[in-house]
């Protein structure tokens, strides 16, 4: 029997080149990563209800559309989504400081733009816009951006990265060693 794909980590790639419904099949790509991956766990490993685990689907899912949608409005579109799932065993630190907890997501959109996202000003209640950076913000567990050079033709770009922590049970985390005296499911 192979290693559970949650031990070992993933890393999956879609490349994208044209704006036609591109947040829904960035939507689908990940949520279809997602479903492979079992994330975020079983709820007899995790302890997490389905609707927790529901819940923390979506809030992936949210992130990702913001942070495409903000790559089609701010930055010429988006060239890739990569999201990684982070292995049981993470090398020490991923580059931009501690080491992401196993079951971890990252995602990144790439696009060929250098401008850096930031915050903008609070518009018009109920107007919309301006509040997909704030929800990435506080769904995701650490955000920013690493200078890219576009396909090694010198044009500018950037990869806007995301990472989303497995989620805790409202009633906390199961007991050490229950998932090991529970029944098969």
């Amino acid at each position: 029997m192979t290693e559970p794909v949650r031990a070992r980590g993933q890393i999956r790639r879609l490349v994208l080149r044209s704006g036609d419904s591109v947040v829904a099949r960035c939507r689908d790509f990940c949520r279809v990563a997602l479903g492979d991956w079992d994330w975020p766990g079983t709820p007899r490993d995790t302890g997490l209800t389905a609707e927790e685990r529901d819940l923390a689907i979506e809030d992936v899912l949210l992130i990702v559309s913001e942070a495409v949608t903000n790559a089609c409005l701010h930055a010429g579109g988006p060239t890739e989504l990569v999201v990684r799932l982070v292995p049981a065993d993470p090398p020490r630190g991923d580059g931009d400081g501690e080491a992401l907890p196993a079951g971890s997501l990252r995602i990144e959109v790439h696009d060929r733009s250098s401008r850096v996202p930031a915050f903008r000003p609070r518009g018009a209640p109920g107007q919309p816009g301006g509040n997909g950076l704030i929800v990435i913000d506080r769904l995701a567990r650490a955000w920013g951006t690493v200078p890219r050079d576009e396909g090694g033709t010198g044009e500018p770009g950037k990869a806007f990265w995301m990472e989303v922590a497995p989620p805790v049970p409202e009633n906390g985390p199961p007991p050490a060693g229950e998932a090991s005296r529970a029944e098969p499911g």
